[in-house]
């Protein structure tokens, strides 16, 4: 039995993003057939307790604004899950952005420990402890955004996977 297995684990996606580089809302692309947010729920799901969508509104999903304001970019996401996660007795938030679509179904087991962890070429997908929602708020309230900073701030472990995931930026990115 895995850590994981006794931990209580929000699963978060980050789709507050414009998509400009895009052209159009990349979490409703498809990819092998299904959208790109579908893809990465799909894998959070078999790893948490529960999931939240992020920075938008979703059908079918339990969606949260950013926290502490609206377009903060991935951390304003996280932060909300974060103090969602607190205030429905989850240890952990595994965040991930929606246009990851190689999303490991074991991210879980390589990013859990007792501190924050991210992927080094995909920083937005980490994982997250609760106790870390104050000190992300007030990082975000002193109008930084950068996730390399406070992960560094919070003693994150930086992590590698390999092969490496997938961002899909431009339409292009899209494999076929």
């Amino acid at each position: 039995m895995t850590n994981s297995a006794k931990r209580k684990i929000l699963g978060a996606i980050l789709a507050g993003g414009q998509s400009r580089r895009f052209g159009s809302d990349k979490a409703q692309a498809l990819y092998e057939g299904q959208r790109l947010i579908d893809r990465v729920a799909a894998s959070l799901t078999k790893q948490t307790d529960a999931l939240v969508v992020l920075g938008r509104v979703e059908p079918g999903f339990t969606c949260l604004p950013d926290r502490p304001e609206p377009n903060m970019g991935p951390l304003g996401g996280v932060c909300a899950a974060l103090h969602y996660a607190q205030g429905h007795g989850f240890e952990a938030v595994l965040a991930a952005p929606c246009d990851v679509p190689n999303l490991p179904t074991d991210l879980l087991d390589t990013l859990e420990g007792k501190a924050a962890a991210i992927i080094q070429s995909q920083p937005a997908v980490g994982y997250w402890p609760v106790s870390l929602a104050i000190s992300l708020e007030e990082y975000l309230l002193r109008g930084e955004r950068r996730i390399y900073n406070f992960a560094e701030q919070v003693g994150a472990r930086q992590m590698s996977l390999d092969p490496q995931l997938m961002n899909i930026n431009e339409v292009g990115d899209l494999p076929g």
